[in-house]
């Protein structure tokens, strides 16, 4: 698998399509904050919401 993180959200949502739900609006948000404070995004939106994600439901 290319991303960890995607196997271990996979399992935790009911949905697939909630999934991709879940994680474009947190990319959409992301990339939002990120222009209104002027910052250059090093990694891309989806993988920083990925990571996020993957970490809020470790624990």
């Amino acid at each position: 698998m290319l991303n960890p993180s995607i196997g271990k959200l996979i399992n935790i949502y009911e949905s697939r399509y909630q999934l991709v739900l879940d994680v474009a609006k947190y990319a959409r948000y992301i990339s939002e904050q990120a222009e209104e404070k002027g910052e250059i995004l090093v990694e891309k939106p989806v993988n920083i919401a990925l990571n996020k994600l993957a970490a809020k439901y470790e624990k």
